[in-house]
């Protein structure tokens, strides 16, 4: 099931910051009419009693609870164990406006991914978009309180991933434990850390509510198998993990749907397999390695006015590709013969060139990929193996 539209949760502005913050103060400190309780609250008018006036003793308990069910000290061990590998990360820019230079700030969450000082966060967290330089200041405040300047080391945002580099001490820095998104259950318990509205170091907990999500990345590029769920996702958090009972790290928070922009029990995170898969590029190569057909395709509306009502039109076979040992052809546009259609990948139906790519997105490059090629009035299967190429530069 598609999303159709959702909040990214990083680039918290100061502005907002400081109006969350306000808001904790007025829910901490009153400054407002309290809402009641519980439906059983004590109702206006109705004399309420001290201890002292009923001749009850007021209980003084001033020792610690010892006492805490299995469960709680469970959690408890988890955020232990997971909060030293999440960090707080702030952004800065500054943009000329008129005649005047204005001050960008943002912040969001991020996670150490390796006593490299490499750090996991969301490509929207810095303010990215396609196309658009990274933020002139990076700073990540680490669980200890240290601060640090941070360059980013690249960045893919059609998958909402982008990783930075700190100076830490590789002593300092605890990375955080990796699960796997491929298991998971809807009913199992999750627990989200981040920085939302600038509280760091938060814990809120929740259940898978779903599997499988799709939503739109902040380059307008579909990201597949999100998992959805209710616990507490705020501003401030994108970029924080989502993990396990084990404290694994089995997501990272992107976005909520929400019409406030608040939490509403309606979270999604970027599966731990795509960030596993993804990262390590990043780290390598700056980009994100993409797999390549070793063919252009024409676009549909080219395709369908020439009479190809379904599938992808060749136009042009790459020299050298995998595509052209095969032997599958380009369109000769001179002496009006069309080129081969690709009609399915794998075993997926390919109905445009959307389809198309986004089963291809299922593979790495060096991949062997069985197509199903049609050719004049026949049909035909081949395997290609699929090429490489880079991504967007960071």
């Amino acid at each position: 099931m598609q999303v159709q539209s959702w909040k990214v949760l990083g680039g918290l502005s100061a502005t907002m910051l400081a109006v969350g913050l306000a808001a904790g103060l007025l829910l901490r400190f009153g400054g407002g009419a309290a809402a009641p309780a519980s439906p059983s609250a004590t109702p206006i008018g109705t004399e309420v009693k001290s201890p002292a006036a009923t001749g009850q003793a007021a209980i003084d308990d001033p020792e610690p609870r010892t006492d805490l069910e299995p469960h709680e000290q469970r959690v408890i061990d988890l955020f232990e164990q997971a909060s030293p590998s999440v960090a707080f990360i702030s952004t800065t820019e500054f943009r000329r406006m008129g005649f005047r230079i204005a001050e960008s700030s943002g912040a969001g969450s991020g996670f150490v991914w390796d006593t490299d000082g490499h750090i996991v966060t969301n490509s929207h967290v810095l303010g990215i978009r396609r196309g658009a330089p990274p933020p002139q200041t990076i700073k990540v405040i680490l669980n200890d309180g240290s601060s640090w300047d941070a360059e980013l080391v690249g960045r893919s945002p059609d998958d909402d991933i982008a990783v930075l580099k700190i100076g830490a001490p590789r002593e300092t820095l605890k990375p955080i434990a990796l699960g796997t998104s491929s298991n998971l259950r809807v009913g199992q318990s999750v627990y989200a850390i981040g920085n939302p509205f600038g509280l760091d170091q938060t814990l809120t907990t929740g259940v898978v509510s779903a599997l499988g999500r799709t939503i739109t990345s902040p380059s307008d590029e579909e990201i597949t198998g999100v998992i959805q769920t209710d616990a507490a996702i705020n501003p401030g958090n994108s970029g924080g993990p989502l993990l396990d009972s084990g404290g694994r790290l089995i997501g990272m928070n992107t976005a909520i749907r929400s019409p406030s922009g608040a939490s509403a029990g309606v979270s999604f995170a970027v599966p731990v397999d795509t960030i596993k898969r993804v990262a390590p590029e990043l780290i390598e190569f700056g980009v994100k390695r993409a797999p390549s057909p070793g063919f252009v395709p024409y676009a549909d509306a080219v395709a369908r006015r020439v009479r190809v009502p379904q599938g992808v039109l060749i136009w042009k076979v790459l020299d050298d590709s995998d595509a052209a040992r095969v032997g599958l052809r380009g369109t000769d546009e001179q002496a009006s013969i069309l080129g081969d259609v690709v009609l399915a990948v794998g075993d997926r139906t390919v109905v445009g060139i959307d389809d198309f790519f986004g089963e291809l997105a299922t593979y790495e490059p060096g991949d062997t990929v069985p197509l199903l090629v049609k050719r004049g009035g026949h049909v035909y299967r081949v395997s290609i193996t699929l090429g490489d190429r880079l991504g967007e530069q960071p």
